[in-house]
């Protein structure tokens, strides 16, 4: 299994797992995944780790500050399909009405220079052409509640048939991981 995880799960890997990881079993067991390539990072998503609660995350988990453990996506285009279904089906329909065409390309062109949509874009690539299952780790929800111009990673996956799973439930995947909470 190799799984693609994005900002919102390592913010809350930092935030609400690590700060009872005394040991630094899960930190340690996330770092050899990272390491080994099970657990990818891709260069957006460092990007964005770097501006998220002051660089919290870069701070906490200082190997994913080296380059050969991120994955870059600047060859990573977005296919024609791609663009017709980020205009008709990834949209939320309620905002686009309320913008003009100009706001509606900057908000689109945001989107595509974003870490979510690299992490489809890889994720498309990719699917199948790897030995293991891909996933994408999130710790965002299907429900649209924050008046953005694009749906959420759930929604979109549901929309591209890519796999998803927050946080616990990757885990909880891990048996050979032995959590004490102290």
């Amino acid at each position: 299994m190799k799984v693609v995880i994005d900002t919102s799960s390592l913010l809350s890997l930092v935030r609400y797992y690590l700060p009872f990881d005394s040991d630094y079993v899960l930190h340690d067991f996330f770092k050899s995944r990272v390491e080994s390539g099970e657990i990818i990072i891709l260069d957006k998503v460092f990007d964005e780790c770097k501006f998220i609660a002051k660089g919290i995350i870069l701070k906490a988990l200082k190997y994913i500050g080296n380059k050969k453990y991120r994955v870059k996506t600047d060859d990573i285009l977005p296919t024609k399909k791609f663009f017709n279904q980020l205009e008709n089906q990834f949209v939320n329909g309620a905002i686009r009405n309320k913008l003009t065409n100009v706001e509606f390309e900057n908000r689109k062109n945001n989107f595509l220079d974003s870490a979510d949509a690299k992490i489809l874009l890889f994720c498309l690539r990719n699917r199948g052409l790897l030995d293991d299952e891909l996933f994408i780790v999130t710790e965002e929800t299907e429900i649209s509640n924050d008046n953005k111009s694009f749906k959420k990673l759930p929604a979109i996956c549901k929309i591209l048939e890519l796999k998803v799973m927050t946080l616990p439930e990757l885990i909880k995947l891990y048996k050979d991981i032995d959590l004490i909470i102290s």
